[in-house]
């Protein structure tokens, strides 16, 4: 059975409903060009998406674009930890993009509600780092490293390995006392796949959910938008809103986006759509 309330931190979240993620960058180095470490920018970018209509905040103080280079640990630290403990007051549920387990655990202790690990938490310590606690924890497919992850990536069936990759995460977490309702999938959009992989995953995104958990789902501003559409980084805005949609439409529980207004008015649309009955619709 699909679930339908995620165990969120200090949070229950609704799923029901599609929710929108605002990802804020405390980075220097963000593909997307709007990270800043500085905690008076992050904290008004962090009170724009909420206005915008975000339901939840996705803090990242490292940047994994294709080619980028871990930051020190204690750099990442000092981004991030300090933005958690100012928004905890915000009443919104936040989440800590990391793959650093000493990153996750302070993240936690001041506020974090959910640990979105590119890596699955596979480092050593990782899982030590969250299974005692509330968070819940956002287990995502990457083939390789970001520095390298893009060279040249290559599946047998792409659809095969990354389902079963995830599926292997989730087992690992549940043996180690990890409940279901923590948990949530990302197949990793733009991670170690080419535009192919990627279409294909989108095109089948509903099979990532046959097993009762809710994948989130992040296509903003990146590559596989601009190779479709020929626009720069900053000009994708339009296609990651229709990519969030698609998204939604094929079972993505939560969206991440840059673009908080757009992503919101487009799941507004198709809400509205989804619950007018088709009578009222002909009488109109």
């Amino acid at each position: 059975m699909k679930q339908s309330i995620l165990a969120f931190g200090r949070f229950q979240v609704d799923l029901s409903t599609p929710k929108i993620m605002a990802i804020i960058n405390v980075t220097t180095d963000s593909f997307s060009g709007d990270g800043n470490p500085a905690l008076d920018v992050a904290l008004r970018a962090a009170e724009r998406a909420l206005e915008q209509g975000a339901d939840m905040l996705d803090i990242g103080g490292e940047s994994s674009r294709p080619g980028s280079l871990p930051v020190p640990e204690q750099q990442e630290l000092d981004r991030v930890v300090p933005l958690v403990e100012a928004l905890a007051s915000f009443g919104v549920p936040l989440s800590v993009d990391t793959v650093k387990p000493a990153v996750m655990r302070e993240s936690i202790r001041v506020g974090a509600d959910l640990i979105n690990d590119i890596a699955a938490f596979r480092a050593p310590g990782a899982i030590e780092a969250v299974r005692d606690t509330a968070a819940a924890l956002c287990v995502m497919h990457m083939q390789g490293e970001p520095g390298t992850m893009q060279q040249a990536p290559h599946y047998q069936d792409v659809l095969g390995e990354v389902e079963a990759f995830l599926n292997a995460r989730v087992q690992i977490l549940r043996a180690n006392g990890v409940a279901p309702d923590r948990i949530l999938l990302d197949p990793g959009f733009g991670f170690g796949k080419t535009l192919e992989h990627n279409l294909l995953l989108l095109r089948q995104l509903e099979a990532f959910g046959a097993h009762g958990y809710p994948v989130l789902v992040g296509m903003s501003r990146k590559t596989m938008l601009g190779a479709i559409t020929g626009r720069e980084v900053g000009e994708r805005v339009v296609a990651g809103a229709a990519a969030a949609l698609v998204a939604v439409q094929r079972g993505a529980r939560i969206v991440r986006t840059h673009d908080v207004g757009a992503t919101r008015d487009v799941l507004r649309l198709w809400s509205a759509l989804e619950n007018i009955p088709v009578a009222n619709l002909a009488a109109k």
